[in-house]
């Protein structure tokens, strides 16, 4: 078995982070989790992706563990395709919420995700999807995206940024939702309270494991949370200066396997603590 690592857990965020442009995990980085895996160290994915939009990715890594999803908002068991925890987003209180910051900046477009591990993206007129990989249906209109229960809202605006939208949204919405940034064009209303540190803190709890046991990796604003609760916190180059405001320490962009390199420095700095002790 190889050197034991400092961190127990290797809690990475997918897009922006482990994931390259084109959605695939490198090699390099393949070989780096598998090797930290060899010392001891558990990977858990923190995502704001809702878990079936996780499936096909984690099935590609041989994931079968515990994974995070809809950030924090949904504890998935990718081995037994089943939820171990979920909350959903009080539908009639996204509804208001909508309506709140649509009276401060004027019609914006919405999309909902289902609660469930087959639950679908749904996206009224107007809407478009700013990751094109990611499955959708568009729907007649927003009346729909409530008939079935939800995990989140995502929000777009014509013409804000969604740093513009994010700070408009967290000051109409206040309480009645939690605002997150968690990708370009992906402002998001989640049920409050519930961010990726409250998803991690459970599926750690459950791993046996603690913030003391955590390095965290990230790219945008709805890390924080997660940087805040972990021992250490990972920004990646490519990193929104908000999260590298809070981040611990840099690492290389998802282009440049930036997880992988830190990794790797880990499994250097183990193995010569190890050999020095011999």
């Amino acid at each position: 078995m190889a050197a034991p690592l400092a961190y127990a857990l290797i809690a990475t965020d997918l897009d922006g982070t482990l994931l390259r442009g084109d959605d695939t995990v490198s090699d390099r980085s393949r070989r780096a989790l598998a090797a930290a895996g060899e010392g001891g160290a558990r990977h858990l994915v923190v995502t704001g992706r809702p878990a079936p939009r996780v499936r096909s990715l984690l099935g590609d890594l041989g994931y079968a563990g515990l994974a995070v999803c809809g950030q924090g908002a949904q504890l998935y068991d990718a081995g037994a395709h089943r939820m171990v925890w979920s909350v959903t987003l009080d539908r009639e209180l996204a509804e208001v919420a909508l309506g709140k910051i649509e009276a401060e900046v004027g019609q914006v477009f919405a999309a909902v995700d289902q609660d469930g591990v087959d639950g679908l993206t749904l996206i009224e007129p107007g809407y478009e999807m700013p990751h094109p990989t990611l499955p959708a249906v568009r729907v007649p209109g927003r009346d729909v995206l409530w008939e079935v229960p939800i995990s989140k809202v995502l929000v777009r605006h014509p013409a804000l940024t969604d740093d513009e939208l994010a700070e408009v949204a967290r000051g109409a919405v206040d309480s009645l939702a939690t605002v997150t940034m968690s990708g370009p064009g992906t402002v998001e209303l989640q049920p409050c309270g519930v961010t990726k540190a409250t998803g991690l803190a459970l599926a750690a709890e459950r791993m046996g494991l603690t913030a003391a046991d955590t390095v965290a990796f990230g790219d945008m604003p709805n890390d924080i949370p997660m940087f805040r609760w972990a021992a250490h916190g990972v920004a990646m180059a490519n990193a929104h200066s908000e999260l590298k405001a809070v981040a611990d320490e840099l690492t290389r962009s998802n282009e440049e396997d930036g997880v992988a390199v830190f990794l790797e420095g880990l499994l250097a700095a183990a193995q010569g603590a190890t050999d020095a002790r011999l």
